[in-house]
């Protein structure tokens, strides 16, 4: 039988780890963020110490720890699909999905008291949200334009916005919005790819016949 403190001890540290990859996802806007990582790797820590503990006056053939930890494995699945989402050619979430999937497998060697793959997983995997990430970003932008908007924050903006890009062929692959409540503004910075054939003028027109666009601005 466990100890109840390390039980205590185990599913705690578990929530901590979760809980430090979720921040990042939500500081970043991502679909799935702070609780819903935390939930993840708490609820694989119990499954796993019901599969050491909860089974423990059974034959050894029925209490197998791992066979309730391969359905977490598998079943984490549904959970990281409902993240990523296709717009045209592009994919998003699969980071927010690989990421719930190693909060899944923390959980379980929280549960199992493999503290140290736990942690330095957890640490590796910060690192490569985090530093990683910016690097990815600044190689990214050497290949993409970026265009900000800023527009009278009111419903279906946005979508007007993308609709004008997608006529003049920009394929979006990153956005950011920030809002102005005093002015009741908003700046969306768009990072795009644009066609040979892209003639900013012609955007620059279109873009500014949308009722509500105040500014537009295009970076290489």
């Amino acid at each position: 039988m466990i100890p109840g403190i390390e039980i205590i001890i185990r599913l705690v540290l578990s929530s901590v780890l979760g809980g430090l990859i979720g921040i990042e996802r939500e500081v970043n806007n991502r679909p799935a963020g702070l609780r819903t990582h935390v939930l993840v790797t708490v609820g694989s820590a119990l499954i796993m110490l019901i599969s050491i503990d909860g089974f423990s006056n059974l034959p050894n053939r029925l209490g197998d720890p791992a066979r309730l930890a391969a359905q977490v494995v598998s079943g984490i699945g549904f959970l990281g699909a409902g993240t990523i989402m296709r717009t045209g050619n592009n994919i998003n979430g699969l980071t927010t999905a690989a990421s719930l999937w190693v909060s899944a497998g923390l959980g379980l060697a929280v549960g199992a008291g493999y503290y140290l793959g736990a942690l330095v997983t957890a640490i590796i995997v910060l690192i490569t949200l985090l530093v990683l990430g910016k690097l990815e970003k600044k190689i990214t932008s050497k290949k993409y334009k970026v265009i900000e908007v800023v527009a009278t924050d009111k419903p279906g903006i946005i979508g007007q916005i993308g609709t004008v890009m997608g006529i003049h062929n920009i394929l979006i692959r990153d956005i950011s919005i920030t809002g102005n409540e005093m002015e009741e503004q908003i700046e969306a910075r768009f990072m795009v790819k644009t066609s040979s054939s892209f003639t900013i003028n012609e955007f620059y027109r279109d873009i500014y016949n949308i009722r509500g666009v105040v500014n537009v601005i295009s970076k290489e």
